[in-house]
């Protein structure tokens, strides 16, 4: 597969693939046409882009994309109605599939945006992540994923929870949304190797076997290359997700308040002497359409949410059965730049990832 570069190749691939794919609820062919002629004199130069959900062309990245040159083809896939769990996509033709493993799901919430992506649909989609809604779907698919810092752009969400997020194919196509959408954004340069610490499961978590393998070799490769020196540090936290779910509710008792603030104390204490934490994505590989049953998706992701800090998913491998996974990326609050500086080190150190 390749990539398209203009939005009539996007449209036309939109076309062939998504009655199978189904990462897409609407298609906007005439309005991104008609976009073309303006869109190609300005800096994105007519650079075809997804939104997520059908609110997702309101969004301020989606806004500040659009005045910068790029063209939206249509909206993605997220959640239908009928089950608690988001890890999942209902496009206009039916039920949204990974493309890896169609028996699989892509992930959620940005279900659509990341299959877009994986699929060559588009090069960037929009995404926004409360939980891991971006970094999931990214593992699941095999694409780059971002969540922001949370509060560096503007979010309807009233918890806090929830940040600004995109998917790509590469981390430095990445940076052309923070370049966008953030005025005073200062690409920044990764000085090698990285001081990180490898945690697997946080502290809390009881990670798959085999995602774990897949995730230990990719840190592997990368202290190989060079790109990174493991610290003899640790960075266990205290399992998020009674927190989490409480600030949702907007009803945190003492307790829970407690806890996130003594998750945020290890994790400020963590990152003034170590600029990146590398984890799994997930603790478990795609499920299937039916639903991941007791597995949390979210364990390695949501704390983050909690936390405020920007994470990012990178590409990491296959396990065995054909599933991809995802390497996550923590830094500090506000060094986006940075982190994506680093995701570009460690994509450049990776490679290409397929099974």
């Amino acid at each position: 597969m390749t990539g398209f570069r203009d939005a009539a190749g996007a449209l036309a691939a939109i076309e062939r693939e998504d009655p199978r794919l189904c990462a897409f609820i609407d298609v906007w062919r005439e309005e991104a046409l008609a976009r073309l002629p303006a869109a190609d004199l300005l800096p994105l130069a007519g650079l075809p882009f997804a939104v997520k959900g059908p609110t997702g062309i309101r969004s301020y990245a989606a806004r500040r994309l659009i005045a910068a040159g790029g063209v939206p083809v249509g909206s993605t896939s997220v959640p239908g109605p009928g089950t608690y769990w988001k890890t999942w996509g209902l496009g206009a033709h039916g039920r949204t599939l990974n493309p890896w493993r169609p028996d699989r799901t892509p992930g959620g919430s940005s279900a659509g945006s990341a299959v877009a992506v994986a699929a060559d649909l588009v090069e960037l989609a929009t995404g926004s992540d409360g939980a891991g809604s971006v970094r999931i779907p990214a593992a699941w698919c095999g694409v780059f994923g971002l969540k922001t810092t949370n509060g560096l752009l503007p979010s309807p969400d009233r918890s806090g929870l929830a940040s600004a997020g995109v998917l790509t194919r590469t981390a430095a196509r990445a940076q052309t949304y923070l370049r966008c959408v953030l005025d005073d954004y200062v690409p920044a340069t990764a000085e090698l190797p990285l001081p990180a610490v490898h945690s697997p499961g946080l502290g809390f978590a009881d990670v798959d076997p085999e995602v774990a393998a897949v995730v230990r070799g990719a840190v592997g490769r990368l202290v190989a290359a060079g790109v990174v020196r493991l610290t003899d540090r640790g960075c266990e936290l205290l399992d998020p997700g009674a927190a989490w779910q409480a600030v949702r509710n907007g009803e945190v008792p003492p307790h829970l308040g407690e806890l996130r603030r003594e998750n945020d104390r290890r994790l400020d204490a963590f990152f003034a002497g170590t600029p990146l934490l590398l984890t799994p994505v997930t603790p478990n590989r795609p499920h299937g359409h039916d639903g991941p049953g007791e597995l949390f998706s979210t364990a390695l992701t949501c704390v983050f949410n909690l936390s405020g800090h920007p994470a990012a998913s990178v590409p990491a491998g296959f396990t065995p059965d054909g599933c991809p996974v995802g390497l996550q990326l923590v830094a500090r609050r506000g060094a986006d730049a940075e982190l994506l500086a680093m995701a570009c080190a460690v994509e450049g150190a990776l490679g290409p990832v397929r099974p």
